[in-house]
């Protein structure tokens, strides 16, 4: 089995778009991930949390077609996720196995290791470090004088 991770995907409204859904179908048909279990939650405008199964909404329906239903996320993760959110907010929520990882996740275990963490980095961050790193390339190099 590869790495299974938790993921919070936020939405500016009390409405999911198709599209995102779409993108993560498509992972899943190509082989690079396994969905176990996905759930959508809304803050609505006056606050309340409703948590709703991916079939629940006709347009969703089937989307992500082909998964062997495992309801693993519950109220508890609705509740910290809906933490997350600003009131005319939705989330979706994905328990997801990444695949693509699987193969070199069994040999790491066939050698006795184990995968100890996994830390995902923002993409802020990310941003961060390569600009830093585009402004060192950009420099002019300053070695050692010759005096």
């Amino acid at each position: 089995m590869g790495p299974v991770e938790f993921i919070v995907l936020a939405f500016p409204e009390e409405q999911l778009r198709v599209q995102a859904i779409a993108a993560l179908g498509a992972l899943r048909r190509s082989g690079a991930v396994c969905l176990i279990d996905a759930l959508v939650v809304t803050k609505t405008a006056g606050g309340q949390v409703l948590a709703a199964e991916l079939d629940d909404f006709a347009e969703l329906q089937g989307l992500l077609g082909g998964r062997d239903a495992s309801r693993l996320i519950g109220p508890e993760d609705v509740a910290e996720s809906a933490g997350l959110l600003d009131r005319g907010n939705c989330a979706l929520l994905v328990l997801i196995e990444h695949l693509w990882a699987a193969e070199a996740a069994d040999a790491v275990r066939e050698a006795g290791g184990r995968i100890a963490a996994s830390v995902r980095i923002p993409q802020g961050r990310l941003a961060e470090v390569k600009a830093g790193l585009a402004a060192l390339a950009a420099a002019p190099s300053t070695g050692p004088s010759e005096d």
